[in-house]
């Protein structure tokens, strides 16, 4: 099963995948244990939805915290034994390994075919909550948007040398890497992280110090998913950044899904499904669009913020589910050029 390696390789890189993303399990525990979710989603962006979730549906939950691809390796490691009944993740690639290890059971149809195909398993084994793109977050103080290049391998470029930044320790950052593996091959990405690393970058924890970072006029650009300009601006007020869209099957034109999958143990079967209905309902749709300003991966809705139209970016052509099997290849070509 091609799965099988990717989940030993994810298991082998998780001490790098703990150092790199910080942070252990932690939990929130109800009164009853009644649905057990592994959510690599924070607390803080998912919390007030899964409240919610509890007080409409009447069925509580036990969260536990961490990391998408910990949990994903925790999950192997549990195997049959698992007490989860629902895998809330961060990536679609961590979902993969866990589903190509036979752990997760098909979704309902009525529930996948709601959603969008590129944010989905092929085999129905998990389905897209929301979507997030990756830009260039520019200082529009500094530049406008004709200054900033179509391709995101354009910043190898001498005339960005000290002017870009970002989180190379991010497992969204980590994800666009293993995207590029897959499109572009490991000879030229490892050629554009060579580029990005002549140019003598700015790196960073988090994307949101990125962003405060483009922000302050520290470096000029830099790379991490569309929402986070929308929530640095939710707790500073406005702020001169903008984000740059790349478009036409670009590498940096990604769009990744966290998405949520049931696990095939649970003894909670008709709760779990419950869940994966709400998180891809009206209710939680609108959630992911207003509150966390991603995207809905649900036909017909619409993000909330003035964001570039799903159609109009065109992703590159790649199966989500496989991001995890090309993550410890993107892990060694960033400790390779020093990132890590």
């Amino acid at each position: 099963m091609r799965g099988k390696s990717a989940g030993i390789a994810l298991c082998l890189c998780l001490g790098l995948l703990t150092a790199a993303c910080g942070g252990g399990i932690s939990s929130v525990l109800g009164d009853d244990k009644t649905l057990t979710v592994y959510s690599g989603r924070e607390e803080e962006l998912v919390g007030p939805l899964l409240a919610q979730f509890e007080e409409d549906e009447g069925i509580d939950l036990e969260v536990r915290y961490g990391d998408s691809a910990e949990l994903a390796a925790q999950l192997l490691e549990e195997g049959d034994g698992s007490p989860a009944d629902v895998f809330f993740s961060q990536d679609a690639g961590a979902l993969g390994v866990v589903g190509d290890e036979g752990l997760l059971s098909p979704i309902e149809n009525a529930i996948l075919e709601r959603v969008d195909h590129q944010f989905r398993s092929q085999e129905g084994l998990w389905v897209g909550t929301s979507g997030r793109a990756r830009v260039a977050a520019y200082n529009t103080e500094a530049l406008s948007e004709d200054d900033l290049p179509d391709s995101i391998e354009d910043f190898t470029d001498e005339s960005w040398k000290g002017r870009i930044g970002f989180p190379p320790t991010n497992s969204s950052f980590q994800a666009f890497v293993a995207a590029m593996i897959d499109t572009r091959g490991e000879e030229a990405t490892l050629a554009f992280l060579e580029g990005l690393q002549a140019n003598e970058p700015e790196l960073f924890e988090e994307n949101s110090d990125v962003v405060r970072a483009v922000a302050a006029g520290t470096i000029d650009v830099g790379f991490v998913n569309h929402y986070y300009i929308y929530e640095v601006s939710a707790e500073e007020g406005d702020i001169p950044v903008a984000n740059h869209f790349f478009t036409n099957g670009d590498p940096g034109a990604l769009i990744n899904a966290a998405g949520v999958g049931v696990l095939a143990t649970t003894d909670q079967a008709d709760a779990a499904e419950t869940f994966v209905d709400y998180l891809t309902g009206d209710k939680g749709q609108r959630y992911f669009a207003e509150e966390t300003f991603e995207y809905p991966v649900v036909r017909g809705l619409e993000p909330s913020s003035d964001l570039l139209p799903l159609d109009q970016i065109q992703s590159p052509d790649i199966d989500l589910s496989e991001l995890g099997e090309r993550l410890p290849r993107a892990l060694d070509l960033l400790a390779q050029v020093g990132f890590l």
